[in-house]
């Protein structure tokens, strides 16, 4: 069973995520989570030694203003009071 910090990272490469087994990550998932959210390390459990499932940070998707977030969405109308050419069902008989 390995243990954290074994794994020396490449020297010029990113860092491969580190693998543990189900049974491990059971019994120390919120230490494997609190290691995460601290350091941005990547775990992926296995079973049976066939990786199911990956432990990654969470990345916060940048928020957009709310003011200005619907400019360029709404189709423009030169006369907006006309009335339309189409027939609709409320219009037949």
């Amino acid at each position: 069973m390995r243990r954290f910090g074994t794994r020396r990272p490449a020297v010029g490469r990113a860092r491969a995520a580190d693998r543990i087994a189900a049974a491990e990550f059971k019994a120390r998932c919120l230490e494997l989570m609190d290691r995460v959210r601290e350091t941005g390390v990547e775990y992926v459990i296995t079973k049976h030694g066939t990786p199911v499932a990956k432990l990654v940070p969470v990345a916060d998707a940048p928020r957009r203003a709310l003011f200005g977030s619907m400019k360029g969405t709404v189709l423009a109308y030169k006369r907006p009071l006309d009335p339309l050419d189409a027939d609709y069902d409320i219009n037949r008989d």
